[in-house]
């Protein structure tokens, strides 16, 4: 998911994203979503119809389920198990169902959605539904367990007015037209996935088919205005799907959707058929790295995810230096150093004010866990982990990472000793320092050069100490500028280093390879 700053402001007036406890109780195989749309008013009719076992002895089923409230919310029609009436209690986030039995369940339902289910005008000023479920927001039009460890193969079931056309998570299985004003659209998945990125989008689309890449179907819906425009910037789909399918393996689902919506993000990397806002279309290819974010989410948080929010880094991280890979692909070096020095500065701000670290268990409002923290300083991880273990090593963990979670769960030390296993190396310190410990060095350099001799202090000012690779630059007047390295394990060092030179400067990190900020 990306972040959209036009829009981020407005996040500060939305209701908190409030962290949902895991269910360890119980472990959902399968949704069945029947939900029916309507023009005359934001009710939804749903039908769902759930798949699960206990992992514990238990006569109690709890899903996260919204309830009305104030006009807005769901409302329990019935629930049967095996045709027969089951007694349930529905109140604030959670359905509670009386039960031993693991035969499936059909909850019967009705209601506005509070959220997660966007029904609203796009900007031509026509009715559109989109689901908008990060970060949990989909219990508030899905009966679900709303927590990214519980996965689960799902399909939808959407009946909506005639004129409308339908995509969803999973493999179109049927179009019916049911009447003169109304069709049926069937899609399904046999993958196990994250509630998060289970949803629809039901407008009015031009949709353009531009065939297979790597057999995976690539498609872009846009709105029927934007056609043009919305085509020919979407198309850059095709490239970016082909860089990350060579480099990390086989595209997880079954299609891949390019989607214009309503989502309150910049992008949102529903599984199959990603959510971009309104704007991302404009005809100048200005969102190349915006698909690029989102497509690189389909492999990580999509198909192998975080197990628990506190690791969205492994998600959010992921997608962010993906990003900046593909932009060193298509642009070169300089563009991946660009994007990296800007990703820094917005590391080093943002320490400045919230003093917490990536793995950030703290946290209620999941909102909140939208910082740099998660996007770029978990790029910056995974970059100085190039570096670290070696650029064949580095993409051997990220493929053995990925086939050993894909359709599951893992953790920051999951990765980590994927890294260990290829690079051989014990990385404890590295993952301990960068991802448990807030903030990143704070280099004060000092130097002074007499009789063919450059002496060099570095100081170490942030609380902490780590242990990292520094390299200068050494710039002469007459001779050409050379690069020495450094490992520095202490908050203050000093080296000596044989010149015939002095030089009139030394610049810090040349290649754009560390996280740090200076001080003056």
């Amino acid at each position: 998911m990306k972040r959209n700053f036009s829009l981020f402001c407005l996040l500060n007036f939305l209701a908190p994203a409030l962290l949902l406890a895991q269910n360890p109780n119980v472990d959902i195989l399968e949704y069945e979503f029947h939900l029916k749309l309507n023009d005359e008013n934001d009710v939804i009719t749903g039908n769902t119809m759930i798949d699960f076992k206990y992992t514990e002895d238990s006569d109690v089923l709890e899903l996260d389920f919204a309830a009305q409230e104030n006009g807005k919310g769901m409302s329990i029609d019935s629930i049967l198990q095996n045709g027969k009436p089951l007694q349930f209690e529905h109140s604030q986030e959670k359905l509670t169902i009386n039960t031993s039995s693991e035969e499936d369940i059909s909850i019967f339902y009705h209601g506005v959605p509070k959220d997660g289910l966007i029904i609203s005008e796009n900007k031509y000023g026509d009715r559109t539904f989109f689901g908008d479920n990060w970060p949990n927001r989909a219990h508030l039009w899905l009966p679900i367990i709303d927590h990214p460890s519980d996965k689960a193969k799902v399909s939808f079931h959407v009946t909506a007015p005639a004129k409308y056309q339908v995509v969803a998570t999973g493999t179109l299985q049927e179009h019916t037209n049911i009447d003169d004003k109304n069709s049926l659209y069937v899609y399904a998945s046999p993958l196990e996935l994250p509630t998060k990125v289970m949803v629809i989008g039901v407008a009015e689309f031009a949709v353009q088919h531009l065939g297979e890449i790597a057999d995976i179907p690539l498609s872009s819906w846009v709105y029927p205005e934007n056609k043009e425009a919305g085509f020919y910037d979407y198309a850059q789909a095709e490239e970016i799907l082909t860089f990350f399918t060579e480099k990390i393996g086989p595209f997880p689902f079954t299609k891949l959707a390019n989607v214009q919506s309503t989502t309150r993000y910049g992008g949102m990397e529903n599984a199959g058929n990603i959510f971009y806002f309104e704007n991302s279309v404009d005809g100048k290819r200005s969102s190349e790295f915006l698909l690029a974010h989102e497509i690189a989410h389909q492999w990580f948080g999509d198909s192998a995810s975080e197990i628990d929010w506190s690791h969205l880094w492994l998600s959010e991280g992921f997608a962010t230096y993906f990003t900046d890979l593909y932009a060193e692909y298509k642009y070169g070096k300089s563009k991946l150093d660009e994007k990296l020095r800007e990703e820094r500065r917005q590391v080093t701000g943002f320490s400045q004010t919230t003093k917490t670290a990536v793995i950030d268990s703290s946290r209620t409002d999941l909102m909140e866990l939208l910082n740099p923290n998660s996007y770029q300083k978990g790029a910056w991880v995974l970059h100085m982990l190039r570096r670290k273990t070696g650029n064949e090593n580095f993409w051997k963990a990220i493929r053995n990472y990925y086939q050993d979670y894909k359709f599951s769960n893992a953790t920051s030390k999951d990765l980590q000793a994927e890294f260990e296993v290829a690079s051989g190396m014990n990385l404890d310190q590295f993952f301990d320092q960068w991802l448990t410990q807030y903030g990143q060095p704070k280099i004060k350099l000092d130097y002074s050069y007499k009789n063919g001799k450059l002496k060099i202090t570095v100081r170490q000012l942030q609380k902490k100490n780590f242990v990292f690779p520094l390299e200068l630059q050494l710039n002469y007047a007459i001779k050409d500028a050379e690069i020495i390295e450094f490992d520095i394990t202490k908050k203050k060092e000093t080296f000596e280093v044989e010149t015939s030179e002095k030089p009139v400067s030394i610049d810090l990190d040349p290649n754009t390879n560390l996280l740090f900020e200076e001080a003056f």
